[in-house]
């Protein structure tokens, strides 16, 4: 008989206690993975979020404030930048052997939860995602440069709210005034796992003139309810006049042509805006990266140690249940003796019990690891745009199971120091 199936049948005596071994070295070893696997979606949803385009050019300010706000539709913006910027990028001479497409985008409140941005209809056209994909529409079209108040949702935008084609968004301002403004949805996009699917995206020029309009309101409402009357409606107007709604715009995203890229000119257009004193240029891919690491890859390494933690002490839990059980089995150790079995042989009987409960503890952990972040796939996909399937591993992964293997022998040793040294002739003679 082989020494594994000595060790098998070992296990197989003392059913429940290695039953509830594997158990505990099977929880911890799916917490293992789900941190793995969570991590890896994580890493994908926030870097796909600067992926289509090279630079942000926003307002003078912090630079993750800018890019939280006009990749991932967080915080507030930083600040509004001229339009003749805007211009000057995109087709002004400074610039022009070097930029290949800049896309203006216009921050607003949020519409059921999903933020409103104002921009363009080449945001669709000429922008990409990802490895180089373009948006696709799963319903409808694209808005048209010439119809003001048209909309076009996010995937995820469009399952939430669930609007239909031809139906309105209405009072995207968020104020009294706005309550009749709507944007009839022509088109909804197929999703892509990126930002762009919580967003509800409508024309710049009907968001410039209901934002314009809004201002407009609230500045006379004001100033009717002001004592001095036109004295300050005259102030308020020389205050705000330099700040017309129509002339400015949140931000860009600006795409440096591929050949122009490669030989650096993405960092010295860079440079270019940020000399100027109204904006500022940043590298999303770069901050995204900075971002990352310096906060979510240090959770990351405090939850994985975590759940290693938590292995060790399944680890701990597989020497304990054997060495518990040696002064049960001198007497079967005895008897192995005294049919021939070296004191090596059965040493390394104990060794590969321990490896065998750790092994099926892995086993299980990754199929349940694996099989829980199955099970909440939807909700992943809906929250992060990333879809896991069943056999979504990580490369780490596979240093699972020699690890797995080295722990059990470590735990397994001191065991297996007591059945190398347990006395035959004591153990024989003593009833079992």
């Amino acid at each position: 008989m082989s020494l594994w199936k000595v060790a098998w049948r070992s296990i197989q005596q003392r059913a429940l206690v290695s039953l509830l071994t594997v158990i505990s070295m099977a929880l911890g070893v799916a917490l293992v993975v789900a941190v793995l696997v969570v991590y890896g979606v994580v890493y994908q949803s926030f870097h796909r979020g600067g992926e289509g385009y090279d630079l942000i050019v926003g307002a003078k300010g912090g630079r993750e404030q800018l890019v939280l706000n006009t990749v991932f539709y967080l915080s507030q913006p930083v600040g509004n930048i001229p339009y003749s910027l805007y211009e000057d990028v995109k087709e002004g001479s400074r610039f022009g052997a070097d930029v290949e497409t800049a896309i203006p985008v216009c921050m607003g409140h949020t519409y059921q939860g999903f933020r409103v941005v104002g921009t363009v209809p080449e945001m669709f056209t000429e922008l990409k995602y990802r490895n180089n994909e373009r948006y696709q529409f799963a319903k409808g079209r694209n808005f048209k440069a010439d119809q003001p108040f048209e909309a076009v949702l996010g995937a995820a935008a469009a399952s939430r709210t669930q609007l239909q084609i031809g139906e309105a968004v209405r009072n995207i301002a968020g104020g009294s005034h706005t309550d009749r403004a709507e944007f009839k949805v022509v088109g909804i996009l197929a999703p892509t796992g990126t930002p762009v699917d919580h967003a509800v995206y409508v024309n710049m020029r009907g968001f410039q003139e209901i934002h314009h309009g809004a201002a407009a309101a609230e500045h006379a409402e004001r100033a009717d309810h002001d004592e001095g009357g036109k004295h300050d409606e005259k102030a308020k107007h020389d205050e705000h006049g330099d700040h017309d709604h129509g002339n400015e715009i949140t931000a860009m995203l600006v795409c440096i042509y591929p050949d122009r890229a490669n030989a650096g000119r993405t960092d010295v257009v860079a440079r270019m805006v940020n000399d100027s004193r109204v904006a500022q240029a940043v590298v999303p891919a770069r901050v995204i990266a900075d971002m990352f690491e310096g906060v979510v890859g240090k959770l990351q390494w405090v939850l994985l140690g975590m759940a290693v933690v938590t292995v060790v002490e399944a680890g701990i839990g597989i020497m304990v249940s054997i060495y518990n059980s040696m002064s049960d089995r001198r007497h079967e150790i005895a008897v192995m003796r005294a049919l021939g079995a070296s004191r090596f042989t059965v040493m390394m009987v104990i060794l590969m019990e321990s490896i065998l409960l750790a092994l099926m503890g892995g086993a299980i952990g990754l199929l349940l690891g694996h099989g829980v972040i199955w099970a909440c796939s939807p909700l992943i996909a809906e929250w992060t745009g990333v879809v896991v399937d069943m056999l979504q591993f990580q490369l780490m992964e596979l240093v699972l199971i020699p690890g797995l293997v080295v722990l059990a022998s470590a735990v397994g040793y001191l065991p297996a120091v007591a059945a190398y040294r347990t006395d035959v002739a004591k153990s024989l003679i003593t009833t079992p």
